[in-house]
């Protein structure tokens, strides 16, 4: 069954909406200037309110500052962003966190270039936005189907299952395809998206 995660958390509701649909991850932005950017007190408070694991979105953390992180919010994953992305991936795994490895795609995916443990989480280009820019990966530039990696981009419940049918990825990442207005989660997209997701027969 294909792995969900709803990013772009913000209110105890969006986190009690996640977990309701049955989403098996959540994603709490700490990168400032950003949309859905939250302060760490606040992604703390709602990753202990949450059922399921949080991941943290970062930019530029180092990999003392990182593990840090990870401890002060609680959270189980990290999505690392930045000049010192490598090696703070690094550190978190070594303190046992799950590491979603960003590639903001441009060309075709070579999912060799991924360090061993980690899981590529492909994303549309925006020169502007790191993640949650609603841009589709091209089709021609993703993985063959059953790669271990995470589809985001221009995700939504009405295209979702498409998605996973087509190119079956491992999971699949949604934030501003989930929202009624910038930042704003919407619970019925969100229960949608991951029905949608999860209800395509695997046929890997």
């Amino acid at each position: 069954m294909t792995w969900v995660k709803v990013c772009g958390m913000r209110t105890v509701g969006d986190v009690e909406a996640a977990a309701d649909a049955g989403a098996d991850a959540l994603g709490l932005n700490l990168v400032p200037g950003t949309p859905r950017c939250l302060a760490v007190d606040d992604a703390g408070r709602l990753a202990s309110l949450s059922r399921v694991p949080a991941v943290i979105l970062t930019l530029d953390a180092r990999p003392g500052e990182l593990v840090e992180l990870l401890a002060r919010v609680g959270a189980a994953g990290v999505q690392p962003y930045g000049e010192h992305a490598p090696e703070a991936a690094r550190a978190a795994a070594a303190a046992g966190a799950f590491v979603l490895h960003p590639h903001r795609v441009r060309g075709p995916v070579d999912l060799a270039t991924i360090p061993a443990g980690h899981t590529a989480l492909l994303d549309g280009y925006s020169p502007r936005r790191l993640g949650g820019t609603g841009r589709q990966v091209a089709p021609e530039w993703l993985p063959p189907p059953g790669s271990r990696y995470v589809l985001a981009g221009g995700l939504s419940p009405s295209n979702v299952a498409d998605a996973v049918s087509r190119h079956r990825p491992w999971g699949v990442d949604a934030s501003s395809g989930l929202e009624s207005a910038p930042g704003v989660k919407d619970p019925a997209r969100i229960r949608s998206f991951v029905r949608n997701a999860k209800q395509v027969k695997e046929s890997r």
